[in-house]
C-alpha cells in the first residue's frame, strides 16, 4: 500500500509534465521575440568630391608650414567621410590656433610703429618691415611661393616674426620699436 501512495504523486508529475509539452507542441514553432522583425534600411553609400577635401587639406598643411608644425596626414582616401570629417576638423582647429600668435599684442605693437602690412618700400616689406634676409632665412617656403612680406596677410607675416622669436633672435629684429613697446 505505501508503494501505491509514493507512485501517485509520480504519476501526477509526470501527467503536468505531458499536457505542458503537448500544449507547447500545438503553440507552434517558439519565436525568437515578440515583435515582429525589423527591416534593415538599405545602406546608403555617400560619396564625397574628393576636391573639397584636398583643398581643406591644402589650407591645413600651409597653415602648418606658416606656424612650423609637422604636417598631419590621414590613411582615409580622400573620396570617404571619414577623410572630410579628419580634414575639416584639423583645418578648424589649425584656423583657430593661426589665429592667435604667441605674440601677437607685441607684434602688433611693433606694427604700430613700423609700417602698413602692404608696405612695399625697399630694402624692407611688410607690417613689420622685414627685410630679403630676414625672409630667406624665416620664411623661404612663403618667399619663394607668395614673394615679398607685403604680399602675405598679417597673421603670416606675424607667424614668420614668431619663428624668428622662437629661434632665439627676440624682439631684437626691431631694436628701436620693440623698446618703445617695453619688449627689450
Amino acid at each position: 500500500m505505501n508503494e501505491k501512495r509514493a507512485l501517485l504523486p509520480i504519476a501526477v508529475a509526470l501527467l503536468v509534465l505531458l499536457a505542458a509539452a503537448a500544449s507547447s507542441l500545438a503553440a507552434g514553432p517558439p519565436s525568437a521575440s515578440p515583435l515582429p522583425p525589423k527591416r534593415l534600411a538599405p545602406v546608403k553609400v555617400r560619396h564625397v568630391n574628393p576636391l573639397v577635401t584636398r583643398k581643406l587639406r591644402r589650407t591645413t598643411w600651409r597653415w602648418q608650414a606658416v606656424m612650423g608644425l609637422r604636417r598631419s596626414h590621414s590613411m582615409a582616401p580622400l573620396r570617404s567621410i571619414r577623410a572630410l570629417r579628419f580634414w575639416r576638423g584639423h583645418a578648424r582647429a589649425v584656423a583657430r590656433l593661426a589665429a592667435r600668435p604667441p605674440h601677437r599684442r607685441a607684434w602688433l605693437c611693433i606694427h604700430r610703429y613700423e609700417g602698413s602690412w602692404r608696405d612695399s618700400g625697399d630694402p624692407y616689406w611688410g607690417g613689420l618691415q622685414m627685410d630679403r634676409g630676414f625672409m630667406h632665412s624665416y620664411a623661404a617656403r612663403d618667399l619663394l611661393r607668395r614673394g615679398l612680406a607685403n604680399r602675405w596677410s598679417p597673421l603670416e607675416q606675424m607667424w614668420v616674426a614668431e619663428r624668428a622669436y622662437r629661434n632665439g633672435r627676440g624682439f631684437y629684429p626691431w631694436p628701436n620699436t620693440a623698446r618703445y613697446c617695453g619688449l627689450i
